[in-house]
């Protein structure tokens, strides 16, 4: 099958998002499918196999590691000479919109997915009384798809009470060959301590962005004697957080990649995830993986991966005190804490990308076949 994607963020950006894209490309090809990725210029022509063509733009005045990349006249040539037989578009805002029209003026079958929450995004950057307009954009938008997927059950419920229709869960994926509890080592965590091994390690690995609220981590961080912090990852939110951290324990690590960073989640001694507005949360699913037992809050789709007191822990994110109280009994339960670790590595096993290509690529033939249908009809 020939498959083109629209996607507003691709390499080199690093988030949740691209991970997923990366390895679901991947699978794709190795599939027998050929995909075309349509994204903001990045330097990429090709990944894994798969076209990659780059459409030029500029950065997001909130957010300048989002590149926002218009329709050009270009993509029609790129698009006509691909053939798709399916357009798929990933979180549709701006250049989403050329593979919703292409769909239409092609008469190609339409997938869409929805991986940010944006409407819950807006009150983290004082625009909260735009959320009513923006789910009205993304009704028109998602409602011209034959089939929008999402990644938990809590977005499947939530897009449904928006009137957004035809709403599937895509399952998650974890890449447990990288993420892995043998990876955990002294080195690792003594660079993310900053020469302080023994100490108890909390780390959070992410966008350093405001909608993660990762300033709710001091107190945390204070209520612990001894305790350090690593904030592994960059972005917006960083020299305010640097700010906020100041005179504490805290080191901000920037990005890892590959085994350094299957090491740094595998070396610490809890993964604290404050965000309210996660859809899935894959970073928790590669916490799990390499063995960190998880603090996080209960909302979103967090609860699809996290059962709280058997492979992590979740606490109310109204409650101010929660996440002192999780963090603490995680803590001194030396223990029980090494069984949250083994049951967060099984949790994950369920969890492969191959099996949720697997489950996309029948989505897509699912839809591809009803549209045949139609037409025939």
């Amino acid at each position: 099958m020939r498959i083109a994607i629209f996607t507003e963020t691709f390499l080199p950006k690093v988030d949740g998002i691209v991970t997923r894209l990366k390895h679901t490309v991947e699978h794709l090809q190795n599939f027998g499918n050929e995909v075309c990725v349509f994204c903001p210029e990045g330097g990429l022509t090709e990944y894994k196999g798969a076209r990659v063509e780059g459409v030029s733009g500029f950065p997001l005045p909130l957010y300048p590691e989002l590149k926002l990349a218009f329709p050009r006249p270009s993509i029609r040539e790129a698009i006509e000479a691909f053939k798709p037989e399916l357009i798929h578009v990933v979180n549709p805002a701006v250049l989403g919109l050329a593979g919703i029209y292409y769909s239409k003026s092609l008469n190609v079958p339409l997938v869409a997915s929805y991986h940010t929450h944006l409407p819950k995004y807006l009150e983290h950057y004082n625009l909260g009384m735009l959320e009513g307009v923006l789910w009205e954009l993304l009704k028109a938008m998602h409602n011209k798809a034959a089939i929008n997927l999402c990644t938990s059950t809590a977005m499947q419920q939530e897009l449904t009470e928006h009137d957004i229709e035809r709403v599937e869960v895509w399952q998650r994926g974890v890449d447990t060959d990288l993420f892995r509890p043998d990876l955990r080592s002294e080195k690792m965590r003594s660079h993310l301590t900053q020469g302080h091994p023994d100490a108890p390690i909390l780390i959070y690995i992410g966008r350093l962005s405001a909608e993660k609220e990762i300033d709710r981590i001091k107190p945390v961080l204070d209520s612990i004697p001894g305790a350090r912090l690593a904030l592994v990852g960059d972005g917006p939110n960083r020299e305010e957080l640097e700010r906020h951290f100041a005179g504490t324990p805290t080191h901000f690590v920037g990005y890892l990649g590959g085994e350094e960073l299957g090491a740094a989640y595998a070396s610490a001694d809890a993964f604290i995830f404050p965000s309210r507005t996660e859809t899935l949360g894959l970073v928790l699913l590669e916490a799990m993986a390499a063995g960190c037992p998880v603090i996080a809050a209960n909302a979103g789709g967090i609860p699809d991966i996290v059962t709280d007191g058997i492979n992590g822990f979740m606490f109310d994110p109204a409650d101010e005190q929660g996440a002192i109280a999780a963090t603490q009994k995680l803590l001194g339960m030396k223990a029980e804490r090494e069984l949250l670790r083994q049951n967060a590595r099984v949790e994950a096993e369920r969890w492969g990308w191959e099996a949720s290509t697997r489950q996309l690529e029948r989505f897509y033939i699912d839809v591809v076949n009803a549209g045949a249908m139609a037409i025939a009809a």
